[in-house]
């Protein structure tokens, strides 16, 4: 463990899990924690014995989202380019995340409200336990849905439509609905949520990881790009990969009859 951060942090088996560790507060997160979380996401970009991140919560809850006392009620007492410092920097911690090398498992134990949500939708797997649930409850205290680019990450997973009900109504979504509308990977029983989280994170730090990062890359910046645009990003990405070790390991293992053994190179 880390002690010089505000959450639990460690690495092993080239799987980083960071675990929001305010479980009395359901996990809300304080200006501490964000401008750590912006710092570490972004250090992440360049630590090559990371493969995988995996983003969770102490206790009943994933995150509440941002603490009503610590900063709700501080920021009444600043002023505006304080107040806009604060938002770009709680933005910085998703776009850190969606610029990720790495794959992110949000492993998600319990309500992900306000900025919990967001940092699950930035995530690029979403697992949830039963008793998981989802609030972008940003408009039930008077701001706007669009936070932390939810209003741009959401409608490209659920769709304008329900995207529109989610962040201007504000109801919370529970699991089995976010399963059905694509807001999870996969739902699971509350004890197994730790296991499921596990063995994907394993499957991932284990496998071609630099095709999975060349996949997260299409992912995230074909989603601004034309069609002849996103082809020729694809063909440039696809032609690096063509000439790594694992693809030549994928084909000399195929002639071997053997499994491969990856080297995300």
């Amino acid at each position: 463990m880390h002690d010089e951060f505000a959450f639990d942090y460690d690495v092993q088996g080239g799987i980083a899990t960071i675990a929001l560790n305010r479980p009395d507060r359901l996990n809300a997160i304080t200006f501490e924690v964000y401008a750590q979380l912006r710092d570490l996401t972004y250090g992440l970009r360049e630590n090559s014995k990371v493969k995988v991140v995996v983003i969770t919560g102490r206790g009943k809850g994933f995150c509440s989202g941002g603490d009503v006392h610590e900063i709700i009620g501080q920021l009444f007492e600043r002023d505006t380019r304080d107040v806009l410092e604060f938002t770009r920097m709680t933005g910085a911690v998703v776009n850190n995340l969606r610029r990720l090398d790495q794959p992110v498992i949000a492993s998600i134990n319990g309500i992900a409200a306000g900025a919990g949500a967001v940092i699950a939708l930035a995530s690029d797997f979403r697992i949830l336990s039963e008793n998981a649930r989802y609030a972008f409850l940003f408009t039930k205290v008077g701001l706007a849905g669009g936070d932390m680019g939810a209003a741009y990450l959401l409608p490209r997973m659920v769709g304008l439509g329900r995207a529109t009900e989610i962040l201007m109504l504000g109801e919370p979504v529970d699991a089995i609905t976010a399963q059905k509308i694509g807001l999870a990977t996969k739902v699971v029983p509350a004890e197994e949520l730790e296991m499921t989280t596990r063995d994907l994170a394993e499957s991932l730090a284990n496998g071609p990881t630099n095709a999975f990062s060349m996949t997260k890359r299409m992912l995230t910046n074909e989603l601004s790009m034309d069609l002849e645009a996103a082809i020729e990003n694809e063909a440039s990405g696809q032609a690096l990969l063509l000439m790594g070790r694992d693809h030549r390991e994928f084909y000399d293992s195929f002639m071997e009859k053997r499994p491969a053994v990856w080297t995300g190179r």
